[in-house]
């Protein structure tokens, strides 16, 4: 079977850019193991996306079959210090109406999913999964484990950092981890939140993080060190939502939980390029960040939008496998992902425990962008376009 792109990878970034290509004449398969499975109970992996992402997802006909039941747009910031430093963002204070919407991610696939099924362009392969790959100057062969063999202009690595196809192509990465644990779990919380995101910098304890869900409910991210993250998973429920409200200076009341807590380990991972001869790479096949900066994701949709943008407009002529064309792609992207994997990490170690000395002078830094407006609008309008 021949296709002019062939996606492996039915995640966010992946349904994402395949929405993205419903615009052109170019024939499109998605290959996946398995189809979304959603559930009326809270997902634990939740997401804070950038109005720019959330305008992309509208634009590829996605955003507005989000329930509005389960999504909470975040009116302001609350960024605390761990020697009362304090920084605060709000939508009004940036002529905006949201800094970013919340909202859980099998929520966001399952619609991206359903919009995909009914592509015209597009041919689903699902359940497949991918066996082998061969990469020859005309054309990219990808053989199913079934024994179907797709061939393409263009193969897509949208499946995730430990991707198959990125290996199987022969790109090498580098992982880099942060010996810490993501704690993630929801809560239900006594008191209202208002829209309110909150981050604490907590130094020895790592960095914590409640996301306003709809309703009295947060979402927790808490990047701890190892052992302190393996503390929090052993603690029974009760006990873990009066550390969590006790962490977050009881801005919130008591706590309820609502989901199990789940932690996995958190790394940086940089790939040495982003395409290669008929292959690009998008998602966190390409790159992943901590998750303090809660941009993650919004790497992965931009990566889609940029792609499918140059794949849709591309002239007729050009080969969507055309190396020079793909790296355009890879240029285009390159500032961003450096520039947050910079930022992240950068953060990460300042607030860490070694970084002890520097305790005063980052709070400092702190106090003095909360009393540089400029500054303040140049970090929202950055965070609202990615």
């Amino acid at each position: 079977m021949n296709f002019d792109i062939v996606i492996v990878g039915g995640g966010l970034a992946g349904l994402a850019l395949a929405a993205a290509l419903r615009r052109s004449s170019l024939s499109v398969a998605l290959v996946e193991g398995r189809a979304p499975v959603f559930s009326e109970n809270w997902d634990t992996r939740i997401y804070a996306i950038s109005p720019a992402n959330a305008s992309f997802l509208d634009e590829v006909g996605a955003w507005r079959h989000m329930d509005a039941a389960r999504t909470e747009p975040v009116r302001a910031m609350e960024v605390h210090g761990d020697a009362g430093g304090r920084l605060d963002f709000t939508a009004y204070g940036s002529g905006v109406s949201e800094l970013a919407w919340i909202l859980e991610s099998s929520l966001m696939q399952r619609e991206l999913w359903e919009t995909v099924k009914r592509q015209g362009n597009l041919t689903l392969f699902c359940p497949a999964r991918p066996q082998a790959l061969s990469i020859a100057p005309e054309a990219a062969r990808l053989t199913l484990d079934d024994g179907r063999s797709l061939e393409a202009r263009l193969i897509v690595a949208a499946d995730g950092a430990e991707s198959w196809t990125r290996a199987a192509a022969g790109i090498e990465v580098r992982f880099d981890p942060y010996d810490q644990l993501g704690v993630v779990a929801n809560f239900a919380t006594e008191l209202p939140h208002r829209g309110t995101a909150f981050q604490w910098f907590r130094c020895a304890e790592g960095v914590l993080a409640w996301l306003p869900l709809p309703g009295n409910r947060i979402s927790m991210v808490w990047s701890a060190p190892e052992y302190h993250g393996r503390e929090l998973l052993a603690l029974d429920p009760t006990a873990l939502c009066a550390r969590v409200a006790a962490a977050g200076e009881h801005k919130l009341g008591a706590m309820e939980l609502i989901t199990a807590p789940v932690g996995f380990p958190l790394r940086l991972m940089r790939a040495p390029r982003a395409v290669a001869p008929r292959l690009a790479l998008i998602g966190d096949a390409a790159h992943t960040i901590h998750p303090l900066s809660g941009h993650g994701i919004n790497l992965g949709f931009q990566d889609a939008r940029v792609l499918g943008a140059m794949l849709c407009d591309k002239p007729a002529h050009i080969d969507c496998g055309d190396l020079a064309l793909l790296r355009g792609y890879e240029r285009a992207r390159k500032e961003d992902v450096v520039a947050l994997q910079t930022m992240t990490d950068t953060l990460h170690d300042l607030f860490g425990p070694a970084a002890g000395p520097l305790a005063r002078i980052r709070n400092i830094g702190l106090n003095l962008t909360n009393h540089l407006p400029v500054v303040k609008d140049l970090l929202v309008r950055y965070a609202l376009t990615s």
